[in-house]
């Protein structure tokens, strides 16, 4: 909790004061170019991976950087209702879905049933990734567990940019080259992004 009101002291003094025009134009309004959907994990920090300004970026973050294909329903959707509210009312430019190495939930995919009773709403949540685990089980072809881990994380990535695609407004938005959808691979430890080709169906390197 010390360094937590520590950083809120730090940040009025320094960050906020130097760009205190920034903030100033950004209280009655925004304006970001990007919505990033991303996972949840303490070790992926959008803002600092893209070197992006506060304004720029929507961000929607959850377990395994999942995308719900779009359905009709009365439920309360977060990660639903955040993209429609960036794509229609927002109106950005770009969606970049991010997953990244060492992902705790796409391993989670694998785990034995006794232990994923005790996450009963993460074992829910993960369901939509089905077919994810399902293509890389194919795919495999008796690999270890580091290919099996890779593997998983990127094809995630294609699967949620398919889901993208199943929503409506971003399907006719994509159709009118009024939006683009991008897929990147980061790795924790170098630092790296990838991103997908979809012409020639790999990740490459961008930086």
């Amino acid at each position: 909790m010390k360094k937590l009101l520590e950083g809120i002291v730090r940040f009025k003094q320094e960050d906020f004061e130097e760009h205190k025009h920034l903030f100033s134009n950004l209280k009655r309004a925004q304006t970001p170019h990007t919505l990033f959907i991303g996972c949840s994990d303490s070790r992926v920090v959008p803002e600092l991976i893209t070197k992006t300004m506060p304004g720029e970026l929507f961000v929607i973050r959850n377990i395994a950087n999942i995308v719900p294909s779009y359905r009709e329903t009365q439920e309360y959707v977060s990660t639903t209702s955040g993209i429609e509210y960036a794509v229609n009312v927002l109106n950005v430019q770009n969606i970049v879905v991010c997953g990244h190495s060492n992902c705790g939930g796409c391993a989670s995919m694998y785990l034995p049933e006794s232990v994923l009773a005790q996450t009963p709403h993460t074992r829910k949540w993960l369901e939509l990734t089905r077919h994810v685990k399902e293509r890389v089980l194919q795919e495999l072809n008796g690999q270890g567990e580091d290919v099996r881990e890779w593997m998983t994380e990127q094809i995630n990535v294609i699967e949620q940019i398919k889901h993208l695609l199943s929503y409506p407004f971003i399907k006719e938005k994509c159709q009118n080259k009024e939006i683009n959808i991008l897929g990147w691979y980061y790795i924790i430890e170098t630092g790296e992004v990838f991103v997908y080709n979809s012409a020639l169906g790999e990740f490459q390197l961008a930086n």
